[in-house]
């Protein structure tokens, strides 16, 4: 019988879900790592914007610890060298020295897992190394990516990974489902803004707004500049808590997912808030990328969105059967493949193949 194993993650954060996906998709990760019985030690960099803002100060499901500098990691060096394995993620403020540091103390399996994979390697192609320069690539024993399809074989191929692995994000399904609330909004979204993204929610959220002055929209997310003309009709929350997140999706007719243009380019690349709404039954309207119908198939279990008419057509003519039809078929979906649970067995099974929990051994680096 296999022994439990003990993970080290040094990631952006998990303490503070502002202004980042990353939070959420650590803890549904690491809260199905936990339900498995596995041991959790979670570190990120103790920054103001988080400290100031942390919404899960003390999670029940690992160890949290801080480091004031990338120099101060070595604070940590006992447990980085005794795990079965460390993970550092994507977007680590100073990740070029934390990682060379990390990697001078020869861990057992060093991992890196990328929830910006697009938009790493769009970084690179252009000479930008904040987080992760390009000769780090190959240190790690195992690449785990946000993205999968054709972007794991570019990985290894063109970026000299010894070995890339898809690890999508993914849902707590115990507290992201369906609340049975009022319907509040006809269309919805949450998401921190991006410029890249802005364009793409213009055309399928605000433009519709505009088109049918006497229904309600949302927008929740933090960062969005202010002199964004939003219609009289679109409500705004600067900020939604995790835990609020299956009320927001419940109390609306359709739900948008917006993608970032590196991950369109990429495909592939399902985000925390796909799964979270599905999870929710909440009917999807999305922008189109490669990959996104082997997640949840068109007209089946989501709808893809090419103009505002669309939007428009579906809002007004779409029956309540034919919304809980789609609604549901995602949830079931996701349900059985895109739980913290589901990829918490995934990363085990990856990690156990390259000798995690076995005898522990040297390895130079």
């Amino acid at each position: 019988m296999n022994r439990p194993l003990s993970i080290v993650f040094i990631g952006l954060s998990v303490s503070s879900s502002w202004g980042n996906g990353h939070a959420t998709t650590y803890r549904s990760l690491m809260r199905g790592l936990a339900s498995q019985g596995h041991e959790l030690h979670f570190i990120e960099r103790d920054v103001p914007w988080y400290a100031e803002h942390r919404d899960l100060p003390d999670p029940e499901f690992c160890k949290l610890s801080y480091y004031e500098n990338a120099d101060e990691i070595t604070r940590f060096e006992k447990e980085i060298v005794s795990a079965d394995a460390v993970i550092l993620g994507s977007y680590v403020p100073d990740g070029q020295l934390v990682i060379d540091r990390v990697a001078r103390m020869q861990p057992r399996l060093f991992c890196f897992y990328d929830i910006d994979t697009p938009v790493t390697m769009a970084a690179l192609d252009r000479g930008e190394e904040t987080f992760l320069a390009r000769r780090q690539v190959p240190f790690f024993d195992i690449y785990y990516s946000f993205s999968g399809g054709e972007v794991l074989t570019r990985l290894e191929r063109d970026y000299g990974a010894q070995r890339a692995e898809a690890l999508y994000c993914s849902v707590d399904a115990e507290r992201y489902r369906p609340t049975g609330e009022a319907i509040e909004w006809e269309l919805g979204y949450l998401g921190t803004y991006s410029p890249d993204r802005q364009p793409v929610l213009d055309r399928l959220l605000l433009e519709p707004a505009r088109a049918l002055p006497d229904r309600k929209f949302v927008v929740a997310g933090s960062q969005y500049p202010k002199d964004i003309d939003w219609p009289d009709n679109v409500d705004r929350i600067d900020h939604l808590p995790p835990e609020e997140h299956p009320s927001f999706y419940s109390r609306q007719k359709f739900t948008v997912n917006v993608t970032r243009a590196d991950m369109v380019a990429a495909g592939w690349s399902p985000s925390v808030r796909l799964f979270e709404a599905a999870a929710c039954a909440t009917p999807i309207i999305s922008d189109r990328w490669r990959g996104i119908e082997e997640v949840l198939p068109e007209g089946e279990a989501i709808l893809l969105a090419d103009d505002t008419r669309q939007v428009i057509d579906w809002l007004c003519n779409s029956t309540r059967e034919e919304r809980a039809a789609i609604g549901n078929s995602a949830r079931d979906r996701v349900l059985k493949n895109h739980t913290g649970e589901a990829r918490a067995r995934e990363l085990v099974a990856t990690l156990r193949d390259a000798g995690a929990g076995t005898s522990h051994y040297a390895k130079a680096v």
